[in-house]
């Protein structure tokens, strides 16, 4: 299936879960806020959020500095 992530078109299994994208895009460590079609996703309910074909994420990790 294809789904948007910041702007950019992304192809996933069908059945694909926000934390098989945070696999995929290599984020499973970091800290991540994602919003699915305009709603913000609680860390929580990332692992049974299923997503679907026309998606649009936005994905934003915390990088820390001074």
């Amino acid at each position: 299936m294809q789904i948007e992530v910041n702007g950019d078109s992304i192809e996933l299994a069908d059945g694909a879960t926000l934390v098989d994208l945070l696999t995929q895009m290599e984020l499973t460590n970091m800290r991540v806020a994602i919003e699915l079609n305009l709603e913000i996703i609680p860390r929580s309910e990332h692992g049974q959020t299923a997503l679907k074909s026309g998606d649009k994420l936005e994905v934003v990790h915390a990088i820390g500095g001074g």
